[in-house]
């Protein structure tokens, strides 16, 4: 070994044990909260009519409970949506969660009936312009909802993953996708299992390395509600007598990179070891969330 090999040993031991001796060092660290920023989730989708949820956000130590969640919702504000050729304000309504507490959302306005004045739906290849103004301030989005392009087949294997909390029986889902011969096509996925809701899946996809081609063999894991308490490993997977329904929506470049940073934070939670991400909102003006064009389609399979 030579000397300033030697030297350069000494230093790096030097700084690791100085680092072990300031961990235990007590660190007083004064955080302040931020200013509440607006957070936007907000879509539109093939024959359906646009749905803007409006919260604030919350400081990181922030208590969460119904209370403040309930609190977050933002009301009053201005919400517009454009498609080009006509321009709606969307209305706001409440939904009775049976919890005391209301869900809140913006949506087209019926009390005057369905017409064409007050309704606008989803339309493959046209693009979408959100307009909020809350509080002085203006917040605007752009979206498209691209061709749908469903899956070319579905189906299910047994699971070979040896997990002891995965029951007997479990089924993996699997899907063939051609990717069209056009660059720059993303993918988000929804799964519906039996009476349950559409939950999305934990992934997004981009035809930067297959575009054109065809992909076989997708593992595709089952989406579920995360907000409940609940044996995580085995929801991903189906079971013989499940009915799942596939809803595989194309999206643009702006939703794909929210959902995909979006995915990585989720991920780095509790990861000490992780980097920071920056979630990317297309939403304007320093808002958070995204305003997102969905082309749907759907694929039902019954697990035998």
């Amino acid at each position: 070994m030579t000397s300033q090999t030697l030297r350069l040993c000494t230093f790096a031991l030097m700084f690791f044990c100085l680092g072990l001796y300031s961990c235990e060092k007590q660190i007083n660290l004064n955080i302040t909260t931020g200013a509440a920023q607006l957070v936007v989730d907000a879509e539109i989708e093939t024959n359906l009519p646009p749905v803007v949820i409006l919260t604030s956000s919350l400081g990181f130590f922030s208590t969460i409970d119904l209370s403040t969640v309930q609190n977050s919702f933002v009301h009053g504000a201005t919400v517009q949506v454009t498609d080009g050729r006509q321009t709606i304000k969307l209305k706001e309504y409440s939904i009775d969660t049976g919890t005391n507490n209301k869900y809140y959302f913006y949506t087209v306005d019926t009390t005057g009936g369905l017409n064409f004045k007050n309704i606008l739906f989803g339309q493959v290849n046209h693009f979408y312009t959100l307009s909020i103004i809350y509080n002085g301030q203006t917040y605007t989005a752009f979206t498209k909802i691209p061709n749908p392009k469903p899956v070319d087949s579905m189906w299910v294997q047994p699971t070979t993953n040896a997990n002891p909390k995965i029951p007997p029986g479990a089924m993996q889902l699997y899907v063939n996708y051609n990717d069209p011969d056009t660059p720059g096509n993303y993918v988000r996925y929804y799964t519906k299992r039996n009476h349950d809701a559409f939950y999305p899946g934990n992934n997004v996809f981009n035809d930067q390395v297959i575009n054109g081609n065809k992909v076989p063999d997708i593992g595709i894991a089952m989406g579920y509600n995360d907000i409940v308490n609940a044996n995580v490993d085995s929801l991903r997977y189906l079971f013989p007598g499940d009915t799942v329904v596939l809803k595989w929506c194309m999206i643009d470049h702006g939703v794909y990179n929210f959902w995909n940073t979006y995915a990585f934070a989720q991920r780095a939670v509790g990861n000490p070891f992780s980097s920071p991400i920056n979630v990317v909102s297309n939403i304007s003006n320093g808002a958070l969330g995204v305003w997102a064009g969905y082309g749907s389609s759907f694929d039902t399979l019954v697990v035998k």
